[in-house]
């Protein structure tokens, strides 16, 4: 899996292009737990002239005042890919593991 998905990122890469993987994936990797992927990711990458990096960060009530603000005063707009109601959650999991999501997924209560 981790080949095919770096493989299709690296392809939209120009050659010497920088892909940089965020966030967590929660205790999946047998070795490494949430982290798992993205050194999976840079130890496969380094055949490539393209360059790997990783991000991840542990939000804080503060960040998440400012990205708030931000929002509300129109300088931040989160990008949503689509919504679902709550009925369809299972169809947006498929969505987001197949990786047909694109942007951020909006569950509807």
């Amino acid at each position: 899996m981790v080949r095919s998905y770096l493989a299709r990122l690296r392809s939209v890469l120009t050659p010497d292009g920088t892909l940089v993987i965020g966030g967590g994936e929660g205790a999946r990797g047998p070795w490494f737990g949430g982290i798992d992927r993205q050194l999976r990711a840079m130890l496969l990458s380094r055949s490539k002239g393209q360059q790997v990096g990783t991000f991840i960060c542990k939000e804080n009530p503060e960040d998440l005042l400012v990205l708030k603000d931000l929002i509300e005063a129109g300088k931040l707009t989160p990008v949503v890919g689509k919504k679902y109601p709550l009925a369809a959650v299972r169809e947006a999991i498929r969505d987001l593991e197949s990786g047909r999501a694109q942007g951020k997924l909006v569950i509807t209560l």
